[in-house]
């Protein structure tokens, strides 16, 4: 009987050490679980619904939670998928994977970028595992702004246990093109004027150096312009169609937000173009809140109304590509 006795208590005395360890066990994983994580941060933010919906289809939050990091992830505002197309997470989910995974990327920085500690520059180069990008850290007024892509960035340094969460007022599109000249070519919106490029020799000569920036007017601006058809360009003499285009060109990198945040009280500039003439810019007040500007306007020596923005910020490799809806003129 003692025998039996001293049995079941060795028994009893294993079975309550195995249940202390899996007691312990489960309570080391439940207080080691990290769900200050970038992506459960970004999937606390109601104002980041979209972004999250990026995250989980393109399988980047499994990634923003099982590495440790440090990541910096640039996350647009629902607003800001709205504006680009998306209007909402069951937009996102049902987008192509391809499409998805590339915006993810685009957004995703390896490091802790406190982009309010930049120096005080304009277009400074950062890499993100989709692309290159370009931050400015400027002061404007009493007001220090931050931009990537000339897409203003919202909140700053959001904090997470591996990275910072930066907010955007736009989503950034990531460039597909190496050269500026490839991207006017592939617009269909600008075919005359990329006609008038490639007779004038300027569309090759774009392929090189950089970084340019092209204000391109529309098929409809062109033929207001009396370049009517593709034809007619390849007939008119390379140097005056040169002479039209370089009054479009700006060698320089210039974001629509440059403009804005480098002119003074005025809200008027000048901006040198290639062919050494200039074209005023006017900012363009934001009815929404006072004090704030939405755009620019343009205005060449020889034209007699304003000249506004049909696309804009579309970066290429060596450039930025911006659609207008009028030609600059040098004169009437």
């Amino acid at each position: 009987m003692k025998r039996l006795t001293k049995y079941y208590l060795q028994v009893g005395s294993l079975l309550l050490m195995a249940f202390v360890m899996v007691s312990c066990k489960k309570d080391e994983t439940t207080t080691t679980f990290d769900n200050n994580k970038i992506n459960l941060v970004i999937a606390d933010n109601f104002n980041l619904s979209s972004f999250n919906a990026v995250l989980r289809k393109s399988g980047l939050d499994r990634v923003l939670q099982d590495e440790k990091g440090p990541f910096t992830m640039l996350a647009p505002s629902d607003a800001a998928f709205a504006n680009a197309g998306y209007s909402g997470p069951a937009v996102v989910l049902g987008a192509g994977n391809a499409i998805i995974s590339s915006i993810a990327n685009y957004h995703t920085l390896d490091g802790k970028y406190e982009l309010n500690k930049l120096p005080y520059l304009f277009n400074q180069e950062l890499n993100s595992r989709g692309g290159k990008m370009y931050a400015t850290h400027w002061i404007k007024g009493v007001d220090t702004v931050l931009t990537l892509n000339g897409a203003r960035v919202l909140s700053v340094n959001l904090p997470a246990s591996n990275g910072l969460v930066q907010v955007l007022d736009r989503m950034l599109i990531p460039y597909v093109h190496d050269v500026i000249s490839e991207a006017i070519s592939a617009d269909s919106d600008i075919t005359l004027f990329a006609q008038a490029l490639k007779v004038s020799g300027l569309l090759e000569t774009m392929r090189k150096g950089g970084p340019y920036t092209v204000f391109a007017p529309t098929n409809a601006a062109m033929t207001a312009l009396g370049y009517t058809s593709v034809q007619q360009i390849q007939k008119t003499d390379p140097m005056v169609l040169k002479a039209m285009l370089t009054y479009h060109i700006v060698e320089d990198r210039r974001f629509i937000y440059d403009y804005i945040l480098s002119t003074g009280t005025s809200n008027i500039a000048q901006q040198g173009m290639m062919d050494g003439n200039s074209v005023t810019i006017k900012l363009l007040p934001n009815s929404s809140s006072p004090g704030s500007f939405s755009g620019i306007a343009l205005r060449g020596t020889g034209n007699t109304s304003d000249v506004t923005l049909v696309k804009q910020d579309m970066l290429t490799g060596n450039g930025i590509l911006h659609v207008i809806n009028g030609g600059l003129r040098i004169t009437q």
